[in-house]
């Protein structure tokens, strides 16, 4: 094991939709944060609108964590319906240990072949012996025992968890918590979480709530976007505090309005941000490629999910890397970026932002349902200092070449109304003033000036993240960077030199930085959670990778995990003949 596994633990809670699910684990990770720890939570639920079966999963450590463990230690289950959905995603063995409600039935054979110790725990019964007691708090306080969380900190966190609620039921819950949590217990964790003495702050934060704050500290004044699973609750944190910033969210008819509403808005001087998963930026490709053209600023916040078409709207996948690198018809060079964990979605977005103002672009922003959904427990993600922003002419007595071509292509733009700086922004070619021509000069012109702003533009401080040092590489990107990085640190703990290159700007790729890095490196391996493997045959395209790199891809919904990235890398770099076409079909573990 790894050290952030060794001193973390995992924890699941499943049950049917009402059953509190999610709200006993938020206070479960909310308390683990105010004992001093850090933590991560994801989330599964079915496709319903309302309803139906949810899971909770943790993972509480010492050391900040980014990704799920291999296996979890105790799985509490508050019933088992519709349980098997999420058999596959909650590994469990030997060592683990199920909490569970006698009155609930027999445990699923899909979960009792792991082989898990079974306790069992009349969680209804005694909620019901408690008025406004509830089976969810019972369990809460059961977990908090077994993982090594006081009393203290799981009772005050969740009075201020539920702090919504009447003080009647905000009692039962303290009581139904002290109870579980004072049960006798005849069996236990196979370790529990150290006793910490930590004063760092921390804060408790989705990818959806980090990439809002990055939007507002990049200056975005303007939303206009569609509601769509996963990122809506970009939207819902954005409103009020866009407002409290002296901005506006606007909730568009469509995803074609909304991208449109941008571009006016960006016209008009206000830096401009939607948020939409795969098939909303589908329909915003007309608007983006009208962006490029028009050189107007705009940002599109795209959550993944699995696909094509409507796909699996509350799973997880990086799965639309293609249509965001290729989708603009024409030549339309725009930036691409990818968030590499909860926290580094503030500094994605905001850098984005930031990009599209000054090179006056479109910028598209990866992140996914997991990294927006999820809740993690971080170090406060700093804000980081910008020095460009956008360029902008004063009143002019000679003719405005809103697009004429500057040393580094990039030309000013003015506010509508300023004296003397009259100009036409539309989706036709163009000249130098803004005059719609077919001439191929001016066709030249400008796809030149598109393309050469972002060519110049030095991307070098924030481009990628590279850990470690060795002749093997790992490339990845996005969430998947999470487990590329615990891998590679249990093949450093195990002789094996290996660094991670996570790559935040995807598009304008860094050809040269990233040739750079690789210097030494004798073995390449490409990971991502994808079916057709987009990364690895996007660096094949620029000439990036040798003859033999390796490649793990494979589709979600299943997060790829730390040890399935380490077994990969070993068969690859124990046959120097292996396909470069490593496939790894992976059972769930």
């Amino acid at each position: 094991m790894s050290n952030n596994e060794s001193s973390s633990i995992s924890v699941a809670i499943t049950g049917s939709g009402g059953s509190g699910v999610v709200t006993a684990g938020h206070i479960l990770l909310a308390a683990a944060a105010r004992a001093g720890m850090f933590g991560l939570m994801s989330r599964s639920s079915g496709p319903q609108i309302r309803g139906g079966e949810s899971a909770a999963m943790l993972r509480i450590a010492t050391l900040p964590v980014h990704c799920m463990a291999e296996r979890f230690d105790v799985l509490l289950a508050l019933d088992w319906r519709n349980m098997t959905r999420f058999a596959e995603e909650l590994p469990l063995d030997a060592n683990s240990l199920i909490i569970r409600d006698p009155a609930a039935g027999d445990i699923p054979a899909a979960i009792s072949a792991s082989g898990a110790r079974v306790m069992d725990v009349p969680l209804k019964q005694l909620a019901k012996e408690i008025p406004e007691g509830r089976p969810n708090m019972i369990g809460l306080g059961v977990l908090a025992d077994l993982v090594g969380l006081s009393l203290d900190a799981v009772a005050k966190t969740a009075r201020k968890g539920l702090s919504g609620k009447t003080e009647k039921l905000l009692q039962a819950s303290e009581i139904c918590i002290a109870h579980g949590y004072r049960l006798d217990k005849a069996i236990t964790l196979m370790h529990t979480l150290p006793v910490v003495d930590r004063a760092l702050q921390r804060w408790n934060i989705s990818g959806n709530e980090a990439s809002g704050l990055g939007a507002l500290r990049g200056g975005v004044r303007f939303v206009a976007a569609y509601p769509i699973t996963p990122a809506t609750e970009m939207l819902e944190w954005l409103a009020p505090r866009l407002e409290q910033c002296g901005g506006t969210l606007l909730q568009a008819e469509d995803e074609l309005a909304s991208v449109n509403m941008l571009i006016g808005a960006s016209f008009g001087g206000v830096p401009s941000l939607t948020a939409t998963s795969g098939p909303g930026l589908s329909l915003m490709m007309e608007g983006l490629g009208l962006a490029v053209a028009s050189e107007s600023p705009i940002v599109v916040a795209n959550v993944m999910r699995g696909g094509p078409s409507t796909g699996i709207p509350t799973k997880t996948e990086q799965s639309d890397l293609n249509i965001a690198l290729y989708g603009l018809h024409g030549d339309a060079p725009h930036l691409v970026l990818a968030a590499l964990n909860i926290g580094d979605c503030a500094l994605t977005t905001q850098w984005a932002v930031h990009l599209a103002e000054y090179l006056q672009t479109a910028a598209i922003v990866l992140s996914d349902q997991s990294l927006g959904q999820s809740r993690a427990v971080i170090p406060v993600p700093q804000a980081v200092e910008f020095p460009h922003s956008r360029k902008t002419a004063q009143t002019s007595t000679e003719e405005y070449r809103r697009y004429v071509a500057t040393e580094d292509d990039i030309s000013p733009m003015v506010l509508p109304g300023t004296a003397g700086c009259i100009y036409t922004a539309d989706g036709l070619e163009h000249n130098d003033r803004g005059t719609p021509s077919s001439t191929a000069a001016d066709h030249l012109q400008q796809l030149n000036k598109h393309q050469g702003k972002l060519k110049k533009f030095d991307f070098s401080a924030h481009w990628a993240e590279i850990v470690g040092h060795g002749d093997a590489a790992i490339i990845t990107w996005g969430s998947s960077s999470g487990a590329c990085l615990e891998a590679a640190a249990r093949l450093q703990a195990e002789g094996t030199g290996v660094r991670v290159i996570a790559l935040r700007l995807l598009a304008p790729l860094q050809k040269s930085l990233l040739t750079d890095s690789l210097a030494g490196v004798c073995s390449i391996m490409v990971v991502e959670q994808n079916h057709s493997a987009q990364l690895y045959h996007y660096l094949c395209s620029h000439d990036i990778l040798p003859k033999g790199a390796g490649k793990l891809a494979r589709p979600g919904p299943l997060p790829i995990r730390p040890a399935e990235i380490v077994a990969a890398f070993k068969r690859y770099i124990g046959d120097e003949h292996l396909d470069s076409e490593i496939e790894t079909k992976t059972q769930a573990l």
